[in-house]
């Protein structure tokens, strides 16, 4: 009886296992293009918390509609259940596999957090050190300028790069990124592939939050402080930055185009905007306001004026249209 109790599980818990796995498979599919190396562990850690989910759902649920069709009560049977008053077994089963899976998700959702360089708000002790920023999950990768360096014996730690230094500047409620070294200001944020980048991190004003779902990363910006924040871009293509915090009235309007350009074009485009004067920006918060105040009739909710054009290089795009990543 329990050769055959055991065989009947196995072959439920087969076909259980099986579609769980492909439900894992499947969850890749639902989120946007993996275009960063941090990217790869949210998803498959997504990926094994769907397993996890869909392997739970299945046998709990089939065990409910087995008991249901085979053990429901007969149709005139009105008599009480056997008095069982309880099973040791059986309850310490049900306690120590939850506990084992919280503990198995807790430790597996850690070991990721900790491969990025995501900083929580309290987290004030982190402010603008990179020496305290902590490895993440991709190193940068070789510069293509340098390959003959490397056909030539060099040792390959000569031709990493360092991670290229960005200022992001937040307000209400538009984004302005700054390249130090070139003195290149834009509201389009450029990044070189498959190089690391380091984000220093300002607000001007209130929280904000630096959000770019392709990137499967999102940092809270404190106001008086710089935060650093790197990842690794790892697919060529534009996406679409966000502000994912509640940030005032238009802040739903705060987003700017994230381009991600191989070396050779982005360094093009770093010369091509050192070249250009500054010039105002179009700032679509600013554009809605002054629509508003223009008419007769309020809207009788009173806001914040939003924060004039910035002074750029390179402006963005004059309005917020879709695009396919």
């Amino acid at each position: 009886m329990k050769l055959r109790t055991v065989l009947t599980l196995a072959a439920i818990a087969i076909p259980i296992t099986l579609i769980s796995l492909w439900m894992g498979q499947q969850a890749y599919s639902w989120m946007p293009p993996q275009a960063s190396a941090e990217s790869k562990l949210i998803d498959d850690l997504f990926s094994f918390l769907v397993i996890l989910g869909t392997f739970i759902f299945l046998g709990v649920g089939g065990t409910i509609i087995y008991s249901i069709i085979f053990y429901r009560a007969g149709k005139y049977d009105f008599s009480d259940g056997p008095p069982i008053e309880g099973n040791v077994t059986l309850e310490v089963v049900w306690t120590i596999i939850p506990v084992f899976l919280v503990i198995w998700i807790a430790g597996y959702s850690y070991h990721v957090y900790s491969q990025m360089a995501i900083r929580e708000p309290m987290e004030i002790v982190h402010l603008h050190n990179p020496m305290e920023m902590e490895s993440a999950y991709a190193a940068p990768e070789k510069n293509l300028d340098t390959q003959e360096n490397v056909t030539k014996g060099a040792p390959e730690s000569a031709v990493v790069l360092p991670p290229e230094e960005i200022e992001v500047h937040s307000r209400q409620w538009v984004w302005e990124f700054r390249y130090p070294e070139q003195n290149v200001t834009s509201t389009e944020l450029h990044l070189p592939v498959d190089r690391r980048v380091r984000l220093a991190l300002q607000t001007e004003d209130v929280l904000h939050g630096f959000y770019i779902p392709a990137f499967r990363l999102k940092q809270d910006i404190i106001p008086n402080r710089t935060i650093d924040f790197e990842f690794t871009p790892i697919r060529i293509g534009k996406y679409r930055l966000e502000d994912s915090q509640f940030s005032g009235t238009y802040f739903a309007v705060m987003q700017a185009d994230v381009l991600v350009e191989s070396p050779d074009d982005y360094k093009q485009w770093l010369a091509q905007a050192a070249n250009r004067e500054p010039s105002a920006a179009y700032n679509q918060a600013a554009s809605e306001y002054s629509r508003f105040s223009d008419k007769a009739i309020k809207p009788g909710w009173p806001t914040i004026v939003p924060a004039p054009a910035p002074l750029v290089n390179q402006p963005g795009a004059t309005s917020l249209k879709t695009y396919s990543q």
